[in-house]
């Protein structure tokens, strides 16, 4: 289990981090969601033992992890920009990690060669970004992590490798119980792989649910009233639009009983859906002063 306890992080007088808290249970795959300057990353090298709390902890399994080389030992990091040493090829990273985590199993590195299917002895600088990335794959895979922590991790790479990559990740989860924190922008993908989810802004946690908990709790509804007809008092309502007669709703609350209050108020038609990740994201973070804006000049 990862904890963070009201951790800060300041940087020349800038909270990154303002006693932020989440909690990503064992086993899980954990999406951590916010806009650009949120402080997933700073948050993320905290994990990975890179970054030092000015304030409050950081535990997995109960124990620190900055300076601790035994927990570290047990987590495999892949940032947004792979890490190599200039001269070196994968083999010869290959080489590095082994000589550092206790649990590298040459094994699998053997079996991984065929899906990732690169050349051991190209220096890694002369890769393309996306062979980078299965590079980091290949060799953080290897390592036989306990913890699998992920910046923007399929960026760059082809829909056929992404599947590929998000496989191998689940098959590790379901078989060994490999623990999983994802930042990344792609929420639709996001949505596809993740049990739960974390939605910070501005160094803080905003919401962290079980995903499916989560989309139960925000739904979008689509109705027509007759003439004089109006909705039910008492919706929590985000967010409210009007195509012609169709209005479209975004409310805070369980499907079940926002169907109850909607028949109750007699509209000609409805329809509830719960929202996708990226829509609460959205309208979590403000609704429409995060959504699109047209322009014109």
């Amino acid at each position: 289990m990862i904890e963070v306890k009201n951790v800060v992080k300041i940087f020349d007088g800038y909270r990154a981090l303002d006693e932020i808290n989440i909690n990503v249970p064992k086993g899980a795959i954990y999406g951590l969601v916010g806009p650009n300057g949120a402080g997933k990353s700073t948050l993320i090298r905290h994990l990975a033992g890179i970054y030092r709390q000015d304030a409050g902890e950081i535990l997995i399994d109960g124990q620190p992890v900055y300076e601790n080389p035994d927990v570290k030992g047990r987590v495999a990091y892949i940032p947004d920009e792979v890490f190599y040493f200039v001269q070196s090829g994968i083999k010869d990273m290959m080489h590095f990690y082994r000589g550092i985590y206790p649990r590298f199993d040459m094994d699998r590195y053997d079996k991984l060669r065929t899906v990732f299917n690169l050349d051991e002895k190209r220096p890694l600088r002369r890769f393309s970004r996306g062979m980078q990335k299965q590079a980091a794959f290949w060799l953080a895979l290897s390592m036989r992590p306990d913890y699998l922590i992920l910046d923007e991790p399929v960026d760059g790479l082809d829909p056929v490798m992404r599947r590929q990559i998000w496989s191998l990740i689940l098959g590790d989860v379901e078989e060994n119980g490999t623990t999983v924190l994802v930042s990344s922008h792609n929420l639709r993908e996001l949505e596809d792989v993740c049990d739960h989810v974390g939605i910070i802004h501005k160094g803080r946690t905003m919401i962290e649910h079980a995903l499916a908990d989560l989309q139960d709790n925000i739904v979008k509804v689509q109705l027509v009233y007759q003439d004089g007809g109006s909705l039910p008092e008492g919706l929590d309502i985000l967010h409210e639009s009007k195509s012609g007669k169709i209005s479209t709703l975004i409310i805070r609350g369980r499907a079940d009983e926002v169907t109850n209050m909607i028949e109750a108020s007699q509209p000609l038609f409805y329809d509830v859906v719960p929202l996708t990740l990226e829509e609460i994201f959205i309208y979590e973070l403000g609704g429409a002063e995060y959504a699109v804006k047209d322009i014109f000049i």
